[in-house]
């Protein structure tokens, strides 16, 4: 199988949440991540939008993503927008 990335992956185990409404997110783990991207792995991919943000608190950081495949128990996005800095109590 050829890897196609762009960016070299480095797997990781990092709690995160996908946020697309005020409301709230989901939870979801971070597996691996690049400068183009990560792999997401989820409860269920069903019901979550195209488009979102991803919230990695233990990095402090938001990313604006969109879907770019899924499976069963986890999904792949890439990076719209640079990763930006939040407080610790955000």
């Amino acid at each position: 199988m050829t890897d196609n990335r762009k960016y070299p992956r480095h797997k990781v185990f990092k709690a995160g949440t996908i946020e697309f409404n005020r409301a709230g997110g989901v939870d979801c783990t971070v597996r691996n991540i690049s400068q183009g991207g990560a792999c997401l792995e989820v409860a269920s991919p069903l019901g979550l939008p195209l488009v979102f943000d991803l919230h990695i608190p233990s990095d402090h950081t938001v990313r604006t993503c969109h879907l770019v495949w899924k499976t069963e128990k986890r999904i792949g996005v890439a990076f719209d927008t640079p990763s930006r800095m939040v407080s610790a109590a955000a």
